[in-house]
């Protein structure tokens, strides 16, 4: 297992002319060092990696896994809808020594479950680090079925998957048929604990950027037998984890970071800054938990 707990989604602070913040991004990886985050995943949707370009993806990546130096794990975020294009950038990615590579589902191009079973194949066979999964329909329409993942968890590198498909029922199914060694990610906040329960092993957080304390407790709170405090945990901060996905991540999140005085930076288009009302939510819920 890559690890167990709390991995936060990193964001990409960028200069107001595009570039890659890399002085801030060091910033934000030692404040995870020091607050408990179990690991990091980089480049990932949060990270806004499907705007930048290969070079910067590559350049993150060595910075990240030469800031954390295996302190805690580094999971690089990888794929696209393209097969080829993403298994060149995987093979490039793992020769950088990250502990794992998180590989998103195809977007638009809508393929069948065989097609998908070949692209994560093709993905695994050309990284030399362990495979984590991702599937998110709500942004890319296509769900890995559980009898697709089950045979997708038979290639030894593929260790896995992170599960934002927001359904309970499914994260019960692939729990019941999965190897016991398969890890599940949970990839909405707002349901870490009934994940958890279901046989989770963590979360892939994007309110961890400004909750890191409170997410891995949560979840080790959880691990420890203490379900009355997890629970009373995710309850006090679903508000927050709510606001946060008041627009598209990483929006809010990156609004957040910016008003807890840390330096999330700007955006790529076209995500820009948040609504006048998403920020009254952000601060509303933040003043509420006595982070701004």
């Amino acid at each position: 297992m890559i690890f167990r707990g709390s991995a936060v989604a990193l964001i990409t602070p960028f200069f107001e002319d595009g570039t890659v913040d890399f002085e801030s991004l060091g910033k934000l990886i030692q404040y995870h060092l020091q607050n408990k985050t179990d690991a990091i995943v980089a480049i990932g949707t949060t990270g806004e990696a499907i705007t930048m370009t290969e070079e910067e993806r590559l350049a993150v990546i060595k910075f990240c896994v030469e800031k954390i130096n295996h302190k805690i794990p580094l999971i690089a975020g990888v794929g696209n809808n393209d097969t080829g294009e993403s298994a060149d950038f995987a093979k490039k990615a793992s020769a950088l020594n990250p502990d794992a590579i998180l590989v998103i589902t195809p977007y638009y191009n809508k393929c069948n479950q065989e097609g998908l079973y070949r692209h994560f194949k093709t993905i695994a066979e050309a990284s030399t680090v362990p495979v984590i999964l991702y599937t998110v329909p709500s942004r890319t329409t296509v769900e890995i079925q559980p009898q697709t993942l089950k045979r997708l968890a038979e290639i030894k590198n593929i260790v896995g998957i992170k599960d934002a498909t927001g359904n309970l029922g499914y994260t019960a199914k692939i729990k019941n048929i999965l190897p016991d060694d398969f890890a599940i990610y949970c990839g909405n906040d707002d349901v870490t604990v009934p994940m958890l329960s279901m046989g989770a092993d963590g979360v892939i957080s994007v309110s961890a950027n400004i909750l890191p304390n409170e997410t891995h407790e949560m979840c080790q709170a959880f691990f420890d037998g203490d379900i009355e405090k997890s629970r009373q945990m995710q309850l006090k901060y679903l508000d927050m984890i709510n606001s946060l996905f008041a627009q598209t991540n990483p929006i809010p999140v990156k609004a957040a970071i910016n008003l807890m005085g840390m330096n999330g930076g700007y955006y790529r288009l076209p995500l820009c800054e948040p609504s006048d009302e998403t920020m009254e939510l952000l601060k509303k819920n933040m003043k509420n938990l006595g982070l701004i």
